[in-house]
């Protein structure tokens, strides 16, 4: 196996990478693109009280500003990535990338709360369109052991961006560079961008989309419709109390996802080219392990959550230090996610099963180191540190082997399928699990109040990656 895949097309050429390709540079423009979609997930709410002071906004418009990239990036996923199975992954990489850099420096711009929301929407769009192209890339791109590497770097980027937005966040707020304030959380991604940009026009492979892929326009408006019923109340109910309109939205994404499988199933009838093929999701393991990954993310964004409203509401922490307390379990997941591949080979089935185990109970140990409101010592960063080594370890090995059964040419379908899930599941484990801590405490609270708090919620945490721990071991049996 070599490190870089080609295929033949019709014409005796290749559809894959070129010898030109330089590896390292490809996975570092696309990852530095993804990278900036992750973080600007997060960034902007350590900004939001300067925000809401420079441009008068009220507490529902700067939610929006908060959500409204959020939201659509969700929503449009998965149209980015048959979008980019069309006209070609690199193509849709760059085009992507220059949406979102160039809507960056419009939100940078914003005179007004109404423009900076429009252009917060465009840039959630600009990175769905970006970020499927991602793994796509890494699957027709890399093979073997050069792909798993690959992957571990992604998954390493995805955990790394969570908590970077919130210390990039405070860092740039706090300097008021040139008495902008808020304004450079959006800005510094604009010399990233152009910089990203330039590179890609030369370093990126050729790979030239499949102009026989059909749109199925019926399954993305339904898909899309469903999808949007579902993120607005997540993204939103919690701060609004879950009003009873919030609770109808996702009763009627429940009955779109059910009209969707009708309309796919419809399409694929006729002989047309559903949204979702049907054997993407026959692929072996990609249902369990999609369903294990969804946990993982959904604890782990939870964590994140809670523990930075713990930290800022009830212990006086700044936002900056919070992100900086948050670091550990992000380096962590990062280290897990790129040296777990360096065990010995015998141990690479079952890690996904034992590392969600052990990360339940870390989940448990954590909750009883914090429960009494104790200030974050070398004992609980330890012990984060830990959390996220163990998360890594299950995360990126069972990412490859979501990915392992699909075949080249439904790279881009399954990349929208996973990077959905992996979105759905931060956004769910945020409402619910974050959820379950306001239930317990009324913020700003007492220490010891809030730790309570936090040990229920971990509590939880440590039942939903149990839970992910046994479609791990199903996904195992399922690629055998």
């Amino acid at each position: 196996m070599t490190d870089l895949q080609t295929r033949p097309d019709a014409a005796g050429g290749t559809t894959g990478a070129t010898p030109a390709v330089r590896p390292g540079l490809l996975l570092a423009i696309v990852l530095s693109g993804q990278c900036m979609a992750v973080v600007d997930g997060s960034i902007v709410n350590v900004a939001a009280p300067t925000i809401r002071t420079d441009l008068g906004a009220s507490g529902a418009a700067l939610q929006f500003v908060i959500a409204g990239y959020t939201v659509a990036y969700a929503v449009l996923l998965i149209t980015g990535a048959r979008l980019g199975a069309r006209y070609g992954f690199s193509r849709l990489f760059q085009l992507g990338l220059a949406a979102f850099t160039f809507t960056s420096l419009a939100c940078g711009l914003a005179p007004t709360t109404g423009t900076l929301i429009a252009f917060r929407l465009l840039q959630g769009a600009g990175a769905a369109l970006m970020v499927p192209q991602v793994t796509s890339l890494l699957q027709r791109t890399f093979t073997g052991a050069a792909r798993t590497r690959a992957i571990g770097l992604y998954s390493a980027v995805l955990a790394v961006g969570v908590a970077l937005g919130q210390v990039l966040g405070g860092v740039l707020v706090s300097a008021d560079l040139f008495g902008t304030g808020w304004r450079p959380v959006f800005l510094v991604n604009v010399p990233i961008g152009l910089v990203l940009l330039v590179a890609g026009a030369r370093l990126l492979p050729r790979l030239p989309g499949d102009a026989s892929r059909g749109f199925d326009v019926p399954g993305l408006v339904v898909l899309g419709s469903a999808l949007g019923l579902l993120v607005v109340p997540l993204v939103l109910g919690s701060e609004l109390g879950w009003p009873a309109w919030g609770w109808a939205m996702i009763a009627g994404s429940v009955l779109l996802f059910g009209l969707f499988v009708a309309v796919e199933r419809g399409v694929a009838r006729r002989g047309g080219q559903p949204l979702i093929p049907g054997r993407v999701l026959s692929a072996p393991g990609l249902r369990p392990a999609a369903v294990a990954l969804f946990t993982i993310m959904a604890a782990y964004a939870g964590f994140m959550f809670t523990f930075a409203l713990h930290q800022q509401a009830a212990l006086g922490h700044t936002a900056l230090r919070a992100g900086l307390c948050s670091a550990p379990v992000a380096i962590g997941f990062g280290l897990g996610s790129l040296r777990w591949h360096r065990l010995p080979r015998r141990l690479h089935g079952p890690l996904p099963v034992v590392a969600g185990v052990l990360l339940g109970g870390g989940y448990l140990l954590l909750g009883v180191l914090l429960r009494d409101g104790a200030g974050i010592g070398a004992a609980v960063l330890v012990e984060t540190a830990a959390l996220g080594l163990a998360a890594g370890c299950a995360y990126a090995p069972l990412f490859a082997r979501a990915l392992a059964g699909v075949a080249p040419e439904d790279a881009a379908d399954a990349s929208g399928v996973t990077v959905t899930v992996l979105q759905l599941g931060q956004m769910i484990g945020v409402a619910v699990i974050g959820s379950v801590f306001l239930g317990q405490v009324d913020l700003p609270a007492p220490a010891a109040d809030s730790g309570h708090a936090v040990l229920v919620t971990l509590a939880v945490n440590a039942v939903v990656v149990v839970v992910g721990a046994g479609f791990a071991a199903r996904s195992r049996r399922a690629v055998r």
